[in-house]
């Protein structure tokens, strides 16, 4: 019977106990990071009728099963049944009518410029490397998501993005971003932009400040209808389609 449920499921017939156990299966696996409701958050925004990486059923099913390489998104090790059913009740999110946004992303897109953002992160290839790259940021992360990042950075900081400060044995003290690590050596961007490489062994101190960030918190700096203007166009990033 199960095997008959997920030939059904991967035929695009659904039945009720399908996607509840689709739901249950979510809520204590996705939703952490892709939200109750699939609406994003951590990960990215379920909830629309066509996914950016998920064109059909069979490919939605991949990326639950195996992930999705270099980003957060890891494979979750689930029964095929299983995994069939999360693909039912993820497909059934895209019937959830979008979140309507109070900002204009066109004031939004000027206050990005006037306070500076385009100096640590890349849009659309334009931009500084220091934080990460925003070009598809509206796909990857809810709006709720995207205004906490702003305002508390440090508590909303991304996986795999860490502040490091470095102690030569000779030469200056360094604080910036880790780029990539291996045993033997570390490579590090400092606040300007600059890369430096480091052998470890030439290091006198190597501090890694999990859960810092060198972005500046944003809630006290602008207005909630700055904030609002500068959220919509953070979710209006939404990368080739």
């Amino acid at each position: 019977m199960r095997r008959f449920s997920a030939f059904l499921i991967s035929a695009g017939i659904a039945v009720a106990q399908d996607l509840a156990n689709g739901q249950r299966i979510f809520q204590s696996q996705c939703a952490h990071c892709h939200g109750p409701r699939g609406e994003g958050g951590r990960g990215a925004n379920l909830a629309k009728p066509r996914l950016r990486h998920a064109a059909d059923d069979a490919a939605l099913f991949k990326i639950i099963d195996q992930g999705i390489e270099g980003t957060e998104m890891p494979g979750a090790g689930m029964t095929i049944p299983e995994t069939w059913q999360v693909v039912a009740f993820v497909k059934s999110l895209g019937r959830v009518p979008p979140s309507t946004l109070s900002g204009d992303p066109v004031r939004g897109e000027k206050i990005y410029a006037a306070n500076g953002c385009a100096g640590c992160h890349t849009i659309r290839g334009r931009g500084g490397a220091l934080g990460p790259d925003l070009t598809d940021v509206g796909a990857r992360r809810s709006p709720r998501h995207l205004r906490a990042s702003v305002t508390e950075p440090e508590a909303e900081a991304p996986d795999g993005f860490l502040q490091v400060r470095v102690t030569p044995r000779k030469g200056p003290r360094m604080t910036g971003v880790r780029v990539n690590e291996d045993t033997f050596s570390i490579q590090v961007r400092d606040l300007a932009g600059n890369l430096h490489s480091y052998w470890k062994n030439d290091l006198a101190e190597l501090q890694k400040d999990r859960g810092k960030s060198p972005m500046p918190a944003y809630g006290g700096k602008l207005a909630s209808g700055e904030l609002d203007d500068l959220v919509a166009y953070l979710a209006s990033l939404e990368g080739a389609r």
